[in-house]
């Protein structure tokens, strides 16, 4: 059965999110970032979620983290919670 695991930053707005993204791609630590910023309690081990499989998460989460090539911050994915950078780290068939 598919498997992934992922890490995730969630914030409460859309433009925290893009900031977040932003300095990520200039070379910001994700982890880092994401014990500092992220609202989940994931945020403590720099946003790891562990190894999931689908249908454990949100649709609007599983959908990106399903489909989206592991190593790519993904744009902000909004859920119920508010608004996720979401990274796969590895994914299995």
């Amino acid at each position: 059965m598919a498997s992934a695991k992922a890490r995730h930053i969630l914030v409460a707005t859309e433009k925290e999110c893009k900031d977040l993204k932003k300095k990520i791609e200039n070379g910001g630590d994700f982890a880092k970032l994401a014990k500092k910023f992220s609202k989940c309690p994931s945020g403590e081990q720099g946003g790891f979620l562990g190894e999931f499989k689908p249908g454990e998460m949100v649709p609007e989460f599983d959908k990106v983290v399903f489909s989206a090539a592991p190593g790519v911050i993904s744009d902000p994915v909004k859920t119920d919670f508010g608004y996720h950078l979401v990274e796969v780290i590895s994914r299995k068939a």
